[in-house]
């Protein structure tokens, strides 16, 4: 499975940037998605993480109620929508597919297969 992130960019604080991941190669639609961050001179850490039917999602705390992840398995796509961004938003965006570890994982080592990554950037 390979994964393409794209949506990345400069925004305002307080504004709104949406990620698109998309997958080829194989279909995402039974597995657990992911999305992590990796600000400069940071570890990557974990965002969102969304169930294989959409039902199910689970966010870090440092973005709850301004992130939203979502997905649309027929596009075998994946969604990050981000309000109320803040500079400490600011990082490169991954995506990832969890083939085998646990159910909405929040750790690294449960995703198989990564993206490239989007930059994402907030500053006025």
């Amino acid at each position: 499975v390979q994964l393409v992130e794209s949506g990345g960019g400069l925004v305002q604080p307080g504004g709104s940037l949406k990620l698109s991941c998309a997958a080829s190669g194989g279909s995402i639609g039974r597995y657990d998605m992911g999305w992590f961050r990796q600000a400069p001179g940071k570890e990557r850490d974990f965002v969102a993480a969304i169930g294989s039917t959409g039902q199910s999602t689970y966010y870090a705390d440092s973005v709850k109620g301004r992130f939203t992840i979502s997905r649309d398995n027929a596009e075998n796509r994946v969604y990050l929508q981000g309000n109320s961004l803040k500079s400490e938003d600011t990082a490169v965006y991954y995506c990832a597919v969890n083939l085998y570890g646990r159910a909405w994982s929040n750790a690294e080592g449960d995703y198989t297969y990564w993206g490239q990554g989007a930059q994402v950037t907030v500053s006025s």
